[in-house]
This record gives C-alpha cells, structure tokens and sequence, in this order.
C-alpha cells in the first residue's frame, strides 16, 4: 500500500515576496562586500572574516575547526584561505602544544595591521549597506530573524 504524496507547502504571496527579497541579499551583499575589500583592501570577504575572527581571539589564535565555524565555512576551505594568507605573512598555523590532534591559527603582526587598515572601510560598506536604510526598530527585527533562521539551520545540520 502506498502512501499519498503530499502536496508542497507553496509560499503564499507575501512569503514569495520575502523570500525572493532575501534571496537577493543573500546573493548580492556578499558580492558587493568582497567587491569593496577587493577595490580597498586586496582580499575577499571570507579572507577578511577569518582574520577578523582572529583579530577578536584571545592571544589572537583559535583552533582551525572553532574558526572555520566562526567564519561560517568548512574547514576545507579555511585550510585553503590560511594557506593563502599564510604565504601573505597575516596568519601562521602550527599544532597546539598540549594536543598534536589541534591545529591553531594566529593572526600575525602583519595581520594585525591589515585589519586595523581595512577595517574602518569594510565597516562603512556594512553600515552603508545594512544599516543606514534601516530604522532601529528594523535592526532590532533583523538581528530576531536572522538568529531564528539560523536556530533552525543549526537544529536541521544536527538531526
């Protein structure tokens, strides 16, 4: 006996509007935000991201796999992206001294400064972009939505 298929939840008008509305941020800021570090800064967004998670570290050193997360990407293309900024002088990699297993990162001197330099103009195409069209209310309510949203991703990679 087989079961009945059942028919998809579509999105009713205002959903569809919505979604395709978040669709294109999640599309187009990434790009206008790696566009603007590339222009100013020569390196990408997620580039910027890991040594900014770093920048924010105690000792400025995490282990690979907590920055992957922090940076929201796999350790696979982190390991890539430290490679890159390894050959730069900004990050160094070695194994954790009380645990061969880890490997940590560390934002170096070098790095230091180029995140003290790109930052004041990474940080404005982020207000200019984000938040100077939104009203404290809406910031309020985007920080709500996106945490929700990913609760939900978070809930969905465990099960």
């Amino acid at each position: 006996m087989g079961t009945a298929e059942q028919e998809p939840r579509w999105l009713d008008a205002d959903e569809m509007q919505a979604w395709l509305a978040l669709a294109g941020v999640l599309v187009r800021l990434p790009a206008a935000l790696d566009a603007q570090l590339q222009r100013d800064a020569g390196v990408s967004h997620f580039e910027y991201q890991v040594m900014a998670m770093l920048s924010e570290a105690p000792h400025r050193t995490l282990r690979m796999s907590d920055l992957a997360q922090l940076a929201n990407g796999s350790l696979s293309r982190l390991s890539h992206v430290v490679n890159r900024l390894q050959k730069r002088g900004w990050v160094t990699r070695q194994p954790c001294a009380s645990d061969g297993r880890i490997t940590l990162a560390t934002l170096t001197e070098d790095g230091w400064a180029k995140i003290v330099q790109t930052a004041p103009g990474h940080v404005e195409a982020v207000r200019g972009l984000v938040f100077d069209p939104l009203t404290g209310a809406q910031v309020r309510q985007l920080n709500e939505i996106g945490r929700r949203i990913l609760r939900t991703i978070d809930a969905e990679e465990r099960d």
